[in-house]
């Protein structure tokens, strides 16, 4: 389930004990790896109702955090951001040296769904040999990438990131196309040769974008046949994790699993730029995304730091959290959320 609402399949790990331990050898190899520096992002991605109900840049500068970034559907944000709490957010952004980015599930709005009715083979194929308008698009159309490019460069100029990184994923889980010419490239290649146009078409206007791979969900295997444009970072978000157990912990199988996806990510887009997007904070996944199950996270700080030492090991220098729905109404009834001792963490392992 979205935070929006939506209901999506999960995947789920179904690896067997020789997968598993073959799994964990090549992880084993890639722990070794050395940290390339400090810490360059310290984040968390929250949604526009959390900070005009708490205070969140107050909170995220006391924590020593860099960045904040929105999330939600890019129409919204691009509201929230001319509205007049959107400005006094980014002008208190601003004010505390505080980072702001918007990351987002954007494919259907850069392909708007209302062109399937004029030209069907703009949108992705199914399974059945059908096109359909239900989630992304089709890569192999030379219009379609022409569409999405034209508005991913509207977007950025409605929601411009104050650090030059744009997020323009994919639709939330949802697959991607099956047509002929399509079907042979993974859903992470077809995703990846997306984000090249985008970017490709970005740059033209900003030298210096960046645009993000989307680990996540359907695009957890790397792309094996396309290869990212400079600039093309990855941002790697393993929602399938336990988050009671540490990531490193291989006597999990789906963490062994995780760990192999992120070795073989990092060695198509490198670590320097790599980004983690984790849910530590993340009050929306422990609630099941169901307002009406508001939960109190779990917070173990000793696992958040044993993750933070495995990221750490691989060479990655940026990490966010999601954070979503710690607004007003949970710190009401659940006290304060450990930002100290996240932002700590990083800063810690900044000194390192």
């Amino acid at each position: 389930m979205s935070r929006t609402g939506r209901t999506f399949s999960r995947r789920t790990f179904l690896a067997a004990a020789a997968g598993a331990a073959a799994t964990a050898a090549r992880w084993g190899r890639a722990k070794g790896v050395a940290a390339a520096g400090p810490v360059a992002t310290r984040g968390a991605v929250v949604m526009p109702s959390d900070v005009t109900t708490w205070p969140w840049v107050e909170r995220a500068a006391k924590a020593g955090l860099t960045t904040l970034a929105l999330h939600g559907p890019p129409h919204e944000l691009a509201v929230f951001a001319k509205s007049e709490p959107g400005q006094a957010f980014l002008r208190d952004c601003a004010a505390n040296t505080i980072a702001v980015e918007y990351e987002c599930h954007a494919a259907n709005q850069l392909l708007p769904r209302e062109l399937f009715q004029k030209d069907a083979t703009l949108f992705r194929m199914n399974e059945a040999g059908e096109r359909t308008a239900d989630a992304n698009l089709c890569v192999s159309s030379p219009r379609a990438l022409e569409i999405a490019c034209e508005n991913a460069v509207r977007l950025a100029a409605e929601i411009p990131p104050s650090t030059g990184r744009y997020y323009f994923w994919s639709d939330d889980a949802q697959p991607m196309c099956r047509c002929p010419k399509c079907n042979g490239l993974s859903d992470s290649d077809q995703t990846l040769v997306l984000e090249n146009a985008i970017l490709k078409t970005l740059r033209k206007g900003h030298p210096d974008a960046t645009l993000a791979h989307l680990c996540y969900n359907r695009t957890l295997s790397a792309p094996g046949q396309v290869k990212p444009e400079p600039g093309i970072f990855l941002e790697y978000a393993p929602i399938e994790r336990d988050s009671t157990k540490p990531l490193g912990d291989a006597s999990i199988a789906e963490h062994v699993k995780l760990m192999d996806y992120l070795s073989a990510n990092l060695a198509v887009f490198g670590a320097e730029t790599a980004q983690v997007l984790e849910y530590w904070l993340d009050v929306s996944r422990f609630s099941k995304w169901k307002r009406e199950s508001l939960t109190q996270m779990p917070w173990s700080e000793e696992m958040y730091r044993d993750d933070l030492r495995t990221y750490a090991k691989l060479g990655i220098r940026h990490f966010t959290t999601f954070a979503c729905w710690i607004d007003g109404e949970y710190v009401k009834r659940f006290g304060e959320p450990p930002l100290g001792e996240y932002g700590q963490g990083l800063l810690s392992l900044s000194k390192a």
